[in-house]
């Protein structure tokens, strides 16, 4: 297991929590872990990708956050290596700590992926850092969340008190790699699943694969925010890749631009 490259110390020291119905780890929001892992849970887009992983395979995990997704799949599938790219401290600090409880192999880089290296300003988000990104756009960020509370059953009274002050980011520059560069440091022979959780850069995250990488990737799930025809154009670049593609939405974002995008080799 290993870290690379230097990494800031967080400001605000990590929490452990219980997961509802689920495992224990490290955290910086415990309800931002908590709407977090119901997101993995059944039957949505990230539980169907964990299962397709076969013991010895190998995840890239690109917008980890602190990680539940690797988790997920290292608790469904023991024995496979993840490597994990979050390009904020927080997380990162707890993304380490949750890597080492519950994976077996795994690297971990403090980056953020897009379609080319260099760096590039990010917005990260204290209160809601699952929200965070290099396009983070606080109004529709809050709205996005505004609707998922008001689809759960509260008011939007209650749904805008509850996201009051909650998108206040702060902004620092941050490395930027491509997907095809962490394969190509880590030497990766096989993407089994490669995750893509980026705020609206997963369209940046997969032209940042190079060609000759695309072949090697299995599988690909992505959570889309349809601004701007940002989906269609993650589907039609998936199908010139050779992917069957499927296009869902999780009910509790149900009016909003989020959609869940999964991508598999023909059988």
């Amino acid at each position: 297991m290993t870290g690379a490259g230097d990494t800031p110390e967080p400001p605000v020291r990590p929490s452990r929590i219980n997961l509802p119905d689920g495992p224990e780890v490290w955290c910086t929001s415990v309800p931002a872990a908590t709407a977090m892992w119901r997101e993995m849970m059944p039957p949505g887009t990230y539980d169907r990708a964990a299962a397709t992983v076969a013991e010895g395979g190998t995840v890239l995990d690109i917008g980890a956050s602190i990680g539940l997704m690797s988790v997920l799949c290292a608790l469904r599938t023991p024995g496979l290596r993840v490597i994990a790219a979050e390009p904020a401290p927080e997380p990162f600090a707890c993304l380490r700590l949750n890597l080492a409880l519950y994976v077996g192999t795994w690297e971990a880089e403090c980056v953020a992926v897009a379609a080319r290296s260099g760096e590039l300003p990010f917005t990260y988000y204290p209160q809601a850092p699952g929200n965070s990104g290099l396009f983070a756009d606080p109004e529709a960020d809050a709205e996005v969340t505004r609707r998922y509370l008001t689809n759960t059953g509260l008011s939007p009274e209650e749904a805008a008190e509850l996201t009051e002050g909650l998108h206040q980011g702060v902004e620092h520059r941050v490395r930027v790699v491509t997907v095809s560069d962490l394969i190509r440091r880590h030497r990766v022979a096989r993407v089994d699943l490669l995750k893509v959780d980026v705020e609206r850069a997963e369209l940046d995250v997969l032209r940042g694969v190079a060609d000759e990488d695309w072949p090697r990737v299995g599988r690909v799930v992505a959570e889309v925010h349809d601004e701007d025809g940002r989906l269609a154009r993650c589907e039609r670049l998936l199908r010139s890749k050779g992917f069957e593609v499927t296009v869902t939405q999780d009910p509790l974002l149900a009016g909003t631009v989020l959609y869940g995008i999964e991508a598999g080799r023909p059988t």
